[in-house]
This record gives C-alpha cells, sequence and structure tokens, in this order.
C-alpha cells in the first residue's frame, strides 16, 4: 500500500528516536533552565572522533556553567549515519559528525578528489582554508550550522582478499564495498573494480561470507572494525581523505545567546583540532599493527601517478555536473600545495 502513511523503516526509527530521547533526558534529571545538545554518529568509543566529543562535552559543560548540556550517543546506537543527519535536519538530534555531509553543502565532496592532497600537511591546510570556511558556511542554506572542518579519521587504504593491490588493473573486477557517497562510487569504477554501497554495521559479515572481495577505509577504522580478520591484503596509496565537519542543527544554534554561541564554536574548533591530531598520531601506529595481520602494500610514486591519472574523470564529471568548479578546484590544489 502506497501513500502518505507509508513511510520506510528509517523514518519510523526517526519517530521512535525522536519519542524516546525526550524521556531519556527527563529520566537522568535534565535541567528545567538552559540548552541540551544532543549527539550522536557512528564510531566506537575508542575512536579519536568519540575521544574528541568527549573532550567537547566536558570543556562545553565547564566553559559554559551548565548553560549547554551535552550528550553523546556513540556506535550508531541511536542509528545509521543516514538516520542521525535526517535526524539533525528535523531537530531530534542537534549535531553530528560522519559521511553524509553533503546534505549540509554538496561542495564538501571537492574535498574527496582522488590524490587532491598526499600528506597529512597538505590535508590541514585544505581544511583550515579560507575555501574550507566559506564551503562550512555555504550550509547554513541547508539549515546546517557548522563551526569547523578538520579531516576525516586520515587516509582511506585499499583491502582485499583476493590479490595486492598495487597497479593498474589489480582492482579490476573486485567487488569493493564503498560508503554511500558518489564520489567513492565513481572512484571505484575508475580504478576498475566493481563497487557496492553498504553501510559499515554490516561490512564485516559481508567480507567473512564472501559477498565481498574488499573495501576501503582509514587504518583506525580498519582496526576498530576489526577487518584484518577477513581481509588478507592492504593497500597504501593516500588515495584519497574526507572532511570531517562538525554538523549541527542551525535552529538550535541561533537559539542560543550570543556569548554560548561564541563558546560553543570555540570548543568546536578546539575538539575537530583534538581530533585531527588523535587522528594523525595515531596512523602509523595502527598501519603497523595492522601489518602484522595482513600483507602490507605501500605504493611507490609511480604507481600512484599511474592509479591518479585514471581517476582524473572523476572530478571532471563533478565539475561538468555544478557540484564545484574548476576554479575550486584549481585554488583546493594550490592550497594543498602551499600555494
Amino acid at each position: 500500500m502506497t501513500g502518505r502513511f507509508d513511510i520506510g523503516v528509517s523514518s519510523w526509527r526517526c519517530v521512535f528516536v525522536a519519542i524516546l530521547l525526550p524521556a531519556l533526558t527527563q529520566a537522568c534529571g535534565a535541567p528545567e533552565a538552559g540548552y541540551l545538545f544532543r549527539y550522536g554518529h557512528s564510531q566506537p568509543p575508542q575512536a579519536p572522533r568519540s575521544q574528541s566529543m568527549v573532550f567537547f562535552e566536558r570543556e562545553l559543560e565547564q566553559r559554559t556553567s551548565g548553560r549547554i548540556r551535552v550528550e553523546n550517543y556513540f556506535s550508531a546506537t541511536l542509528g545509521s549515519e543516514r538516520e542521525m543527519m535526517d535526524m539533525v535536519a528535523t531537530g531530534v538530534l542537534q549535531g553530528t559528525r560522519g559521511g553524509l555531509f553533503a546534505d549540509a553543502n554538496p561542495k564538501f565532496v571537492l574535498f574527496m578528489v582522488p590524490f587532491l592532497v598526499s600528506d597529512w600537511d597538505q590535508a590541514l591546510r585544505l581544511v583550515n582554508s579560507g575555501l574550507a570556511r566559506r564551503i562550512n558556511a555555504g550550509a547554513r542554506r541547508n539549515g546546517f550550522h557548522i563551526p569547523a572542518t578538520g579531516i576525516s579519521q586520515g587516509f582511506r587504504a585499499h583491502t582485499n582478499n583476493v590479490r595486492p593491490i598495487r597497479n593498474p588493473g589489480d582492482l579490476a573486477g573486485l567487488k569493493m564495498r564503498v560508503p554511500p557517497q558518489e564520489i567513492y562510487v565513481l572512484t571505484a569504477r575508475a580504478l576498475g573494480a566493481s563497487p557496492h554501497e553498504m553501510p559499515a554495521s554490516e561490512l564485516y559479515s559481508a567480507l567473512k561470507t564472501g559477498i565481498l572481495d574488499g573495501q576501503d577505509n582509514p587504518p583506525s577504522n580498519i582496526w576498530d572494525y576489526k577487518l584484518f580478520e577477513v581481509q588478507e591484503f592492504m593497500s597504501i596509496s593516500n588515495y584519497s581523505t574526507g572532511p570531517d565537519p562538525f554538523i549541527v542543527d542551525l535552529n538550535w544554534y541561533e537559539s542560543l545567546p550570543a556569548d554560548l554561541r561564541k563558546t560553543f564554536d570555540q570548543v568546536a574548533e578546539e575538539t575537530v583540532a583534538l581530533s585531527d591530531r588523535l587522528n594523525r598520531e595515531s596512523e602509523e601506529r595502527y598501519i603497523a599493527v595492522l601489518a602484522r595481520e595482513m600483507e602490507l602494500i605501500r605504493l611507490e610514486p609511480e604507481e600512484i601517478q599511474a592509479l591518479r591519472r585514471l581517476t582524473e574523470p572523476v572530478a571532471r564529471d563533478f565539475i561538468a555536473r555544478g557540484l564545484f568548479t574548476a576554479d575550486e578546484l584549481n585554488e583546493a590544489r594550490g592550497i594543498a600545495g602551499g600555494g
């Protein structure tokens, strides 16, 4: 049966959480006055993003003398990234960080262009640039406030169970999980793989049962989600990293007095910077422990260049469709290169 009462599972879950969260707040003895910031994301408690949000909770509550209280929900407790992003859009949640930032501003996809940056210094220059601040501000048109954007955990690495990935053609025919974002789908196809969009929560089982051959993720995710248990090869090319915008419900943010907005933004900026620092410090440690569990392949510069050539049509496609301009891409490359 179709019609306005035929809503999906995701919509029902949002309704359920909308009812549940206020009940939890009352049960916990929420203050009569003040502001409550409910936040959720999909990563486990030990992840740098989660650790940074523990810092955010402590610092924001202290610096506002309890006028803003924070509730953190990790490990997809409140639903998938799709569901939590929808909750922020509708005011059920006040904040999230995750992979569906294009809802806030499609131009965030610019930061994900394959081989746009090659190391942490370049990536951090880009997300802390004037270009990034303009993209953050553009999210207000869609009902979101973004006080800061960082790096989403680091550079993505390919893993699989079939063969080492080193050269053009090595990905050919492999069934690779990609996040539900178009640029990853197009990049996988450009590299010859068969991309399959899938939530992170379903990935381990799909790899273990052979439904998929491989996937790509930052080393921290590969470790935290124990993907090394069901994968044989890991290839490091630094082909992509993503942005990590701190996404906030604009209506909630604008309900704050000016002094609390200023404090909120300061703490959010420090939180994202902490997350970046933790991710950068831990990336090589994660790679080292993963190398004991899988065969590690670090691509040489000429091998990376060969893969880069295969992915050049991806950026051209997004430019042709107006998601970002050639000038913006050139500006991003100049910033990353130190220009």
